[in-house]
Parts: C-alpha cells; structure tokens; sequence
C-alpha cells in the first residue's frame, strides 16, 4: 500500500480531514460532560438518566465501531468515514431538537452509529497513509490537535449552559463536520485492502450490543429497585450469557469484526485492558468532578470548563513529544508511569471536601488536574502506537476498531457500574447524615427519595423539618460518595499501569497476522 511524508502536500490534508472529523467527537463528549447540570435541570432528567444518555451514546459506539473499522478496510476507509461523519451530524442536529429525554437518548444512538463508522476511519487512514517511520509522530500530532481544536468544547459548552443554550452543543458539530467532509471529498484519496471477499459479522454486533445494553439496564436499576430484584438479576445474567455468546461467535466467525487472533499479541491485549481500566477510571473520575463542581461546590458551568484548561493544554504541548519517545525507545516505560499517575491525579482530587467555590480553585481542585493531565499527556499517543504498531497494515482498521471500542466499553461499563455506586454511596451517606434528624416517615421518606438525583437533589416541598439541614445533608453526602468513586478510579488507573507492566514490551510490527 503506497504510503506519504507526514509533510506533504497529501499528507497534510490527510491529517486536517482526520483532526477536524476526531473533534467533533471529542467536542461532544467534553462539552456534554460540562453541560449535564444544565441538561439535567432543563430536561428534569434523573441521575439514572443522565446515564442513560451518556450510554446511549457509548453502547452503538462499542457494539458497532468494530464493524466500523472492519467497513473502512473492506469498502474503503475514506468512503465509510465520510459517511460517519455524515451520520454524525444529522445526530447531532436532532439531539439539539430533542424536546424531551427519551428522544435525546433515541438521537444519541444515532449519534453513536455515526461515530462508530467515524472514529475508527480517523486512525485508519492516518496509519494506512504516513510513512511508517513517522506514524507516532503522525499520532502525537492527531492527539495534540484534536486536542487544540476540541480545547474550546468545555469552555464553550459551559458558557452556553449558563445561558440557558446547552441545546448548541450539539449544533457546534454540524459547520466542523461539514468542512471535514469538503476536505475529504476534494483532497484525500481512498485505501481500502485488496482482499473484498469477506463478508460483515453482524451477528456478532447485534449480539454485543444487546449484551452491553442489558448489563447497563441492570446496573441502572439497581438503585431503584434493588440488587435482588429479579429485573436486576435476569437482565445482568442475560447480559454475561450475550457477552460469552459475543467472544464464542468471534472465534468461530470465518470473517470475525473482532479477530481472536489479534490478542495472541501480548502486546496488543496488554493495552486493550490498559486501554480498559484507564479510559473506565478516566471516564467516571471526570464525569462525577464536574458535577461535583457545579452541583456542590458553586462553580458556574463556564468556570467548570475553563478548570480542564490546564489538563488540555498539557495535553497540546506534550502528546507529540510523548508520541516521539515512543517511536524511539518503545512505548513501555511510558504506558507503566503515564497511567500511574493519571491514577495518582485521581486520587489527590478524591480527597476535596466542600470549598469556597472557584476562588479555592487553585488549592484544591488544580494540583489533581495537572497530575492527571501530565499522566494522560504521555500515555495517549504511546497507547495508540502500541495498538497500532502490534498488528499489521491488513488490520490497521480492525486494530484501532477495537482499541477505540474497547475505550467506549470501559465507559458504558464506568457509567452503569458507578451510576449505581454513586446512588448507593450517595444514600448510604444521607442516611448517616440524617441519624439525629427528626421526620415523619412520609417526610423521610421524600428527602431519601431525591438520593437518586445525585448533586442535583432539592429538598422536597413541604417538609417542615430545617432545610439548610437538609441540603447541607445533600451536598455532604454527595461528596462523600464523590470521594469513593475518585478513589475507585483511581484504582482502576492503577490497575491499567500494572497491565502496561506486564504485557507491554517491544513493539514489533507484525507482518502476518
């Protein structure tokens, strides 16, 4: 397959289409984080909900971005990423329509089918196309400019959101969709492999999908319901069994979206569960800190996106750099120390209690944030070429299918596992605070009930018992359970550190998998 020089004409254009095509995926997924207060106050959204839109999103993404992947390599990568971003934006546009919750979640699916042909051909087409010698430079630069594009994300979505525009998050997507599109129409050339005789795993996609889709509702439950009740039980079991079936289908599949053989690479599984545990503890750590924010320590939802400029701008002056010792002496050391102390990070913020809002910005929330950036700046581009560089050509497509989808897993996995947690932690925190305080049962009974609304819980009408008791009974147990889910993040960082200490040692491009 005929490759180009990162700076060359072609290949500039290759990496523009791939940055402004990634952004808007990036765009998404930190602006939404940023304005879910404002979504859930204006849409009257449940914390179960919020969850549920987040997932929606991640469910199609991981179910289908493998058969994405495997779409690019067979059709051609160009041709399937265009229509990603197609779908993509017409998502995004009806989920800036949506007048009420379950529609958002119905138009976040279509969102998610977009992405799922989108995201992997970005990657593909980067490391189908740049020499050889300058695919990890090529990823750095990808990584530190979709970065500087998608910089402004947080702080634009939080400045909508405080103007009551949170809906423009998603319109934003559309005008960057369209030039990507322009750009790849007029400027960039399709690769797709020479062997087309294969046919889709679609068993395999709608078997995952379902699979995922259940575990998530069964864990969303629980808080409602409880962990015994037989909706809890028959959805998480029929969950697993779908999953099992999911890996049987794979390995007997003769055109498998997901091929077993890829993970005889140490390697390549190694960072598929670096990828797992780090993008799950990355994932609920900064979910739950802007709420945290917003909902409990009094910061506007601007200055909620303007406290992760410092983590973007590390990651904008340090992805290339950290993509360029991976090419030079191998991504190990990098994968072992960057997600330990994105792990580190993590924890230093689990231990915040209630501030004085952004004035204590700088001593409180700022030293995590930094520690966290510093060690996500020099695992991304690593990771990447460690996935990329651990397969051959044939399957570049495939490989970053499933890294890509593995990350989207480890989100729906951090949402529904800690969505419930939260709740649970959340109410389990109440209950102690509320022990010296005198209610009726049907007044203890409302106050308990707003557990599942997270920072966002109001003290009910008409109780008569002491109010400011009451919310500051909420916004205490919020950070209670705040600080266990940090602290479970953090772990499972450190958990990914350990995978990259096992698995992880030279690279080798494999020739004939």
């Amino acid at each position: 397959m005929t490759t180009v020089a990162l700076k060359s004409p072609a290949g500039k254009w290759i990496m523009v289409s791939a940055i402004m095509a990634s952004a808007m995926a990036f765009i998404d997924g930190t602006a939404l984080n940023v304005v879910l207060p404002a979504l859930q106050k204006s849409l009257q959204a449940s914390g179960a909900d919020l969850f549920w839109i987040l997932n929606a999103y991640l469910l199609m993404l991981a179910a289908l971005m493998l058969i994405g992947g495997a779409l690019g390599d067979k059709l051609g990568r160009k041709r399937i990423f265009m229509a990603g971003i197609f779908i993509f934006i017409c998502g995004s546009a009806l989920c800036g329509l949506s007048p009420g919750v379950t529609y958002l979640v119905v138009f976040r699916i279509i969102q998610g089918i977009g992405g799922a042909l989108m995201i992997p051909g970005s990657l593909s087409l980067i490391s189908s196309s740049i020499n050889v010698k300058e695919r990890g430079k090529a990823i750095g630069t990808w990584s530190a400019f979709t970065t500087l594009v998608t910089m402004g994300g947080p702080v634009l979505g939080g400045a909508l959101a405080d103007a009551g525009l949170w809906r423009y998050i998603f319109f934003i997507n559309v005008p960057i969709g369209l030039a990507a599109l322009v750009m790849l129409w007029f400027k960039v050339n399709e690769t797709k492999d020479d062997d087309s005789g294969q046919t889709l795993d679609f068993p395999g996609a709608i078997t995952i999908a379902l699979g995922l889709a259940l575990v998530t509702f069964g864990f969303l439950r629980i808080p409602a319901v409880g962990l015994y009740n037989w909706q809890v039980f028959l959805s998480l079991a029929a969950g697993v069994l779908l999953l099992i079936a999911f890996l049987i289908i794979e390995r007997k599949c003769s055109y498998p979206m997901m091929p077993m053989k890829l993970f005889a690479s140490a390697t390549f599984s190694g960072s598929n569960l670096l990828t797992f545990f780090l993008y799950a503890g990355l994932g609920a750590g900064m979910l739950f800190m802007s709420l945290n924010m917003v909902q409990v320590q009094g910061y506007s939802q601007l200055q909620s996106g303007l406290t992760f400029l410092p983590f973007t701008l590390m990651m904008i002056g340090l992805a290339r750099f950290a993509g360029s010792i991976a090419d030079k002496f191998g991504p190990r050391l990098l994968l072992i120390c960057g997600p330990a102390a994105a792990g580190v990070g993590l924890l230093m913020l689990s231990f915040i209690k209630q501030t004085n809002g952004a004035a204590d910005y700088w001593t409180t929330f700022f030293p995590g944030i930094i520690v966290l950036g510093l060690g996500m700046s020099f695992t991304v581009a690593p990771l990447t070429a460690a996935v990329m560089g651990a397969v051959s050509d044939h399957f570049s497509g495939t490989a970053s299918g499933v890294n890509n989808a593995v990350s989207r897993i480890a989100g729906v996995f951090a949402n529904a596992i800690f969505g419930a947690l939260a709740v649970l932690f959340f109410f389990g925190a109440l209950q102690t605070q509320l022990k010296g305080v005198k209610f009726s049962p049907h007044d203890k009974q409302m106050v308990t009930a707003q557990a599942a609304n997270l920072g966002n819980a109001k003290v009910p009408e008409g109780i008569n018992t002491d109010k400011k008791t009451i919310g500051k009974a909420y916004r205490d147990s919020f950070i209670s359970a705040y600080a266990k889910i940090m602290r479970t993040s953090a772990g499972l960082a450190f958990l990914g550190a350990l995978m990259g200490f096992v698995f992880i040692h030279g690279v080798k491009k494999a020739e004939h998998q």
